[in-house]
């Protein structure tokens, strides 16, 4: 099947949406991205103004695929609102088309509990242990794929075996967020409703979610464009790009540290939000990628 796409009103770049540190299941192999979704393995290829793309088992509706990709998102409206700076606008140039993925609540929520001290590799690993051990295999074009376990049957797993998914710590936080959703102690999608302020406060009541994992939820599932996650790539990036908006004894603090406060957390995400605006996550997930290309 295939979508088709106009440069000036859905401008799409598939490569650096799925590749820049958003999503943890997508794999690129002879110019084809394949990643599992729900249920079913996606394989999907730009070529052009069309995308193409195949699902399996079932076949997925091409409706689900562009809100997946957000490409019912005016991406052309959010840049100009965030395009405040020679900074930003430098990461807009050279990764326009990026979009924020709509991932599934659950599964980025767990996603991000894991990710906690973590590089992206050691992400991908994980969330596949978990996904092999408690998932569904599914078999396409030569490979074994695996959908993302439900939290019933992590919750239904004894803290040992999640532990053989080589989760660390994090494997007592996931088998808690298991347990409280499977018993229906907490509702994620209801999250949607609620406003970013009060959304944010009731998924850090979660075991293992804290200010950088709770912004990461709502802005990668939830459409919270507001929130602005921070890690120590983003601390580093808005001291060295924004420092004029900092004191000069909070910037050598911060960067003195390893890791970051939950008061250092909140200043510069206040600054992030405020001055970003109503997209500020997408300004930050320009800026974190843009400085990634940079570095490597």
């Amino acid at each position: 099947m295939e979508i088709q796409l106009s440069h000036s009103i859905t401008p799409f770049n598939l490569d650096h949406t799925l590749s820049c540190g958003q999503v943890f299941r997508w794999e690129k192999m002879d110019n084809q991205w394949f990643g599992v979704v729900q249920e079913n393995v996606i394989k999907i290829r730009h070529d052009g103004n069309k995308l193409f793309f195949q699902t399996f088992p079932e076949k997925m509706e091409i409706n689900f695929i562009k809100r997946y990709f957000g490409l019912d998102n005016d991406l052309p409206h959010i840049l100009f609102h965030i395009n405040k700076d020679e900074h930003i606008k430098r990461a807009i140039q050279n990764l326009y088309g990026l979009r924020i993925v709509r991932q599934e609540a659950w599964e980025c929520l767990i996603s991000y509990i894991c990710a906690t001290n973590k590089n992206i590799l050691a992400i991908k690993n994980m969330i596949l242990n978990l996904s092999k051990r408690f998932g569904k295999k599914i078999f396409f074009e030569g490979r074994d794929f695996y959908t993302f376990p439900k939290p019933s049957k992590l919750a239904e797993a004894g803290l040992d075996e999640i532990r053989k998914c080589k989760l660390g710590f994090r494997a007592e936080r996931v088998l808690d967020a298991s347990r409280i959703i499977c018993k229906k102690e907490f509702d994620l999608e209801a999250i949607r409703t609620k406003d970013y302020t009060k959304a944010k406060h009731e998924l850090m009541s979660l075991s293992g979610v804290g200010h950088k994992v709770a912004d990461c939820v709502l802005l990668f599932s939830m459409d919270k464009f507001e929130a602005f996650p921070v890690d120590v790539w983003v601390k580093r990036i808005i001291m060295g790009l924004y420092h004029n908006f900092f004191e000069r004894s909070f910037i050598e603090k911060v960067l003195r540290s390893s890791s970051i406060t939950s008061q250092d957390y909140m200043k510069i995400n206040s600054f992030g939000r405020e001055y970003f605006g109503d997209y500020a996550g997408y300004a930050q997930e320009y800026l974190f990628h843009f400085k990634r290309i940079q570095q490597r």
